[in-house]
């Protein structure tokens, strides 16, 4: 069976203006996302992964590049034709629940406002009829109807955002690292939930976090980011057994082992961290890669695919192919 690809992003862009220059966010960032299937980003802290969900639900203008989506460019169009055409398609999942609910409004009203915004030709018995559907559909009991978001825990906060999100029937959801603020056992509760909400409405996910443990869960591709680039993309299971570049490496040695007695090298990073303000035409992880050449301090590497589906911007990739 042919697959389907729901967004196709080439060449993205997004730079910011400071005093010191233009902070490349995203930067020429080109990749498929297919249809009911889920691609994790990976990366550090201010790698840029969050900044590309943001734009591709036009929370940010691209600055340049294409994202098809269903074939049609969004990056493209006037954020008010976005808006009406395909932001009820297009939801995002916040990081921190508490911030992203109003305070002071109650789980009902909560899960109703999208509905209301978004479908003005419902009455309000039916919104609350979907409002009510939709605490159902993601294990809201309904005696918190009236209860507000400082009165909740993280992971029920969490799943009024899922349940606002899914409210306007999605096809496509940015999860903004949706696991990272609570406990260890409400975050397989949430992830296993966005699963089977998956396979029951056919969903397809962005997931960003920066815990691969995480990502290794929910993916079926993984996508590194480094500085605002893509430096590795490749199926989920791939990355874990056959990782090539040397960043995608350091990441994993990082993962703790639940057995004490197993021994495993870790990669530890030297050096600084290359500025993202107008950037050099070189590989931006040379400055911390313990295999760096000149080459890689003078040219910028390509996304080259090194196995069948394994993309990799490395100049060395060779050396590390097993």
């Amino acid at each position: 069976m042919e697959k389907q690809n729901l967004l196709e992003i080439r060449n993205l862009k997004k730079y910011f203006s400071t005093p010191r220059g233009e902070l490349h966010a995203v930067d020429n960032v080109s990749f498929d996302i297919e249809r009911g299937k889920t691609i994790g980003v990976v990366g550090e802290s201010g790698c840029g992964k969050s900044t590309l969900g943001k734009t591709l639900m036009r929370l940010h203008d691209p600055t340049s590049g294409e994202v098809r989506y269903k074939g049609e460019d969004i990056a493209s169009m006037p954020l008010s034709v976005f808006k009406k055409k395909y932001r009820a398609d297009i939801q995002m999942i916040f990081q921190d629940p508490y911030a992203s609910l109003d305070p002071r409004m109650n789980v009902i009203q909560l899960i109703e406002e999208p509905v209301r915004v978004n479908s003005k030709d419902l009455g309000k018995e039916e919104i609350r009829k979907k409002a009510r559907e939709m605490m159902e559909l993601v294990g809201l009991a309904k005696r918190l109807e009236n209860s507000y978001p400082h009165e909740l825990d993280g992971g029920r906060r969490q799943r009024i955002g899922i349940a606002r999100a899914l409210s306007l029937n999605p096809e496509f959801i940015v999860c903004d690292e949706p696991v990272s603020a609570l406990d260890v056992s409400i975050q397989a509760q949430i992830l296993n939930l966005l699963q089977d909400l998956q396979r029951e409405r056919g969903l397809t996910y962005l997931f960003i976090t920066h815990d691969m443990s995480v990502v290794r869960h929910i993916s079926d591709d993984i996508a590194v980011m480094y500085l605002g680039q893509l430096i590795e993309k490749c199926p989920a299971g791939e990355i874990f057994k056959n990782t090539i570049h040397p960043y995608s490496r350091a990441l994993l040695s990082a993962i703790p082992i639940p057995n004490v007695h197993e021994k495993r090298e870790r990669m530890v990073l030297k050096g600084e961290l290359t500025s993202p303000i107008d950037p050099k035409k070189c590989c931006r992880f040379a400055a911390r890669c313990p295999y760096a050449t000149d080459q890689c301090l003078e040219t910028e590497p390509a996304l080259r695919e090194m196995r069948p589906g394994h993309f990799v911007a490395c100049h060395g990739a060779e050396k590390f192919l097993s």
